[in-house]
């Protein structure tokens, strides 16, 4: 009876487009005043509202918000790209390879898969039309590739997953997304790679590649700032939330001393855009964790995960239910919500499985990731979209086959937790 108030008031206030944290909010109070008496359920979720975001782990998130919007207006984006051109330019249709690279970079450095698709797709699209590639092809390019920075670190998603499941290492996590970020990166490479020989694109000219010292100069402090911050953490000099403070301090120096793309004046919208953004994934955050307790109490998970169970005894067929759901979820869900939700729901079965949290949550955020541009509420599509200037309808066609690498890298990163547990085993983090 719990699990059909919660979850039909959820589905209805969705469908009239309530924004999902009122969504959840008001779901979770109805449920709550059905099952308990007016005064508990008034005092229990003003109560969760905001134990769920008394964490000192979730300080890291403004800061890396922030961080993400200091370098997408610092120039950081144009250096990248020239990086980019210097290594794979050269290519029979480098430049496709170009954004998916500047892509990987950008959105590991920023923790901003919107971020990295607003700045790579504003310099990119245009370049690619110029070379040959159609606008359409050139745009689903550039959302699935940003999705790349949600896996490879620092990733504010991977913190919140680290609170939804109880306290995985937000290290651990950072560690453990690097190399299925990479995968993703190269099947998507792959994909362009078959695009490029169909239509029989040429390599850019030497005059479009900057000479290889100059773009050498212009990235490396950028890049540096993903070794300060992971390397710190893993030495221990710093927590991840010491060092999104850190990331702030540095992305200022380099937008405003090194690179000087970026002016005092400028500093105040900024400010004012992170503090929106932080206090919408704040509110999110809180509503979820009310929600989540509520499932708790009325042992939701524990009869779901007793469900799915029963359903196979095969654990293959198991995580390929879970898989699917979660690719459902993607699509009409936000990535942070779906994180808070399904995490408390879904964990207790993978680890009944045999699965560590730390390799579910990379599967799970790599599964999420794919939601980001899919319609109908792929918020990564809309914005390269409305970048390109190109229609959802005519996006679809060319964006099948980049689809088809995310998920084969999906069926290997499910398939192999070592992908995603090999590098936090090596440096001792699990």
């Amino acid at each position: 009876m719990t699990s059909a108030i919660l979850f039909g008031v959820f589905a209805v206030l969705l469908l009239i487009n309530l924004p999902i944290a009122l969504a959840i909010i008001f779901a979770t109070l109805v449920t709550m005043l059905a099952t308990i008496d007016t005064l508990p359920a008034l005092t229990t979720i003003a109560q969760r509202l905001t134990a769920g975001i008394d964490s000192f782990a979730l300080l890291a998130i403004p800061f890396f918000i922030l961080s993400g919007y200091l370098m997408g207006q610092g120039g950081i984006a144009a250096r990248l790209i020239s990086f980019a051109k210097v290594l794979v330019g050269r290519l029979p249709g480098g430049l496709a390879f170009v954004n998916v690279i500047s892509c990987a970079l950008f959105g590991s450095i920023s923790g901003s898969s919107v971020a990295a698709t607003s700045a790579i797709g504003g310099f990119m699209i245009p370049a690619m039309k110029k070379e040959g590639y159609d606008k359409p092809f050139s745009t689903a390019v550039t959302v699935t590739a940003a999705t790349t920075g949600m896996l490879i670190p620092p990733s504010n998603i991977l913190i919140v997953y680290s609170l939804a499941s109880g306290g995985v290492s937000i290290a651990a996590l950072f560690i453990a997304g690097y190399l299925p970020g990479i995968l993703v990166t190269l099947l998507l490479i792959a994909a362009c790679a078959i695009y490029v020989k169909r239509k029989n694109i040429q390599p850019l000219s030497s005059e479009a590649i900057e000479p290889f010292w100059p773009a050498l100069f212009g990235a490396v402090p950028s890049l540096l700032l993903i070794v300060l911050i992971i390397g710190g953490i893993i030495a221990g000099f710093f927590t991840p939330t010491e060092a999104g403070a850190i990331a702030v301090l540095y992305s200022l120096a380099l937008s405003l001393v090194f690179y000087r793309q970026l002016k005092v004046k400028d500093l105040y919208p900024l400010l004012l855009k992170s503090v929106n953004t932080t206090a919408i994934v704040m509110l999110l955050i809180g509503a979820s964790s009310a929600m989540s307790w509520l499932m708790s109490y009325a042992f939701i998970p524990q009869s779901i995960s007793e469900t799915l169970l029963s359903l196979s005894e095969n654990p293959l067929v198991i995580l390929l239910i879970i898989n699917i759901t979660l690719l459902l979820i993607g699509t009409f869900m936000d990535m942070t919500p779906a994180v808070l939700i399904f995490t408390p729901i879904l964990l207790p079965v993978a680890e009944s499985l045999g699965l560590s949290p730390l390799h579910f949550g990379i599967m799970m955020i790599l599964n999420l990731s794919i939601g980001l541009c899919t319609p109908p509420v792929g918020s990564v599509l809309f914005v390269g979209c409305s970048i390109a200037k190109v229609g959802i309808s005519q996006i679809i066609r060319p964006i099948l086959p980049l689809y088809a690498a995310m998920v084969a890298a999906l069926v290997l990163v499910t398939s192999f937790p070592s992908i995603s547990e090999y590098l936090p085993k090596l440096l001792g983090l699990i």
